[in-house]
């Protein structure tokens, strides 16, 4: 039976944006695997014919009776032949699943969206919370975030005393790229794949590479972490990212 109100008519589900961590599933917080176990529906995001990683990591704490509700990718690349384009492919992507969650709310169901990371961090949570947040009661639940995941498998610090952090996209072009990490003492360098190439040639530039770390799908089964000379560009999964963190200081 669907909650109602006084006048009997169905009362909107709630709205939960969980933060499940970078992949291990124990890196998710107590808070969200309630949340999590709770709801009636679970939504994810994933690309066409793949499992979603968010999903992957939580499919052991699901109930047989709850709802798995995918929001399918139309595109994960940027690069798309004209007359494409990624930009209006994906609000119109964002639109279509903010109805598809709609839906499950008006009809009294609430409703957990999983986000690999931190659903504030660059996740796609992020969009429907701007479309749906100001009309059904929302809650979003912080994760663990990638790359303090990275820095812990790695076992390198990120910032020392003062020392400022920069987190970038490596989609960013190479001149803005060196520009904002020559004016920073530690960084995070997110949204590898077709861009490593580029990356590595900034950080090679500026000296860094001796400082940064390479690691692909940290705390999951297929983590990987290897210098970054050794990586062929090619190989470089979405999920990966480079650490430069600051210069160690000695108390």
């Amino acid at each position: 039976m669907m909650p109602a109100d006084v006048a009997g008519t169905v009362k909107p589900g709630r709205l939960f944006g969980l933060g499940v961590g970078p992949g291990d599933p124990e890196l998710i917080t107590l808070k969200a695997l309630r949340r999590l176990r709770e709801a009636p529906v679970v939504a994810h995001f994933a690309a066409r014919g793949k499992v979603g990683n968010a999903l992957s990591i939580v499919s052991g704490y699901l109930a047989e009776a709850q709802q798995v509700l995918p929001l399918i990718y139309p595109v994960t690349t940027e690069n798309l032949p004209p007359p494409f384009c990624y930009e209006t492919a994906l609000a119109r992507f964002y639109d279509e699943s903010a109805a598809t969650v709609a839906a499950q709310l008006d009809a009294g169901r609430d409703v957990a969206v999983v986000c690999e990371g931190d659903p504030f961090l660059y996740g796609s949570f992020m969009y429907l919370h701007d479309r749906l947040a100001e009309r059904y009661e929302t809650e979003v639940t912080p994760g663990v975030c990638a790359f303090l995941a990275c820095a812990s498998v790695v076992g390198a610090p990120l910032v020392y005393r003062n020392q400022t952090l920069t987190v970038l996209s490596g989609v960013l072009p190479a001149a803005e790229l060196k520009r904002r990490l020559a004016d920073t003492e530690s960084a995070v360098i997110m949204k590898l794949g077709s861009n490593f190439a580029k990356v590595r040639g900034v950080l090679e530039e500026l000296d860094l590479v001796g400082r940064a770390h390479y690691v692909e799908r940290a705390t999951m089964a297929n983590q990987r972490i290897a210098p970054l000379a050794t990586i062929d560009p090619a190989s470089v999964p979405y999920f990966s990212m480079i650490l430069v963190p600051g210069a160690r200081w000695s108390a």
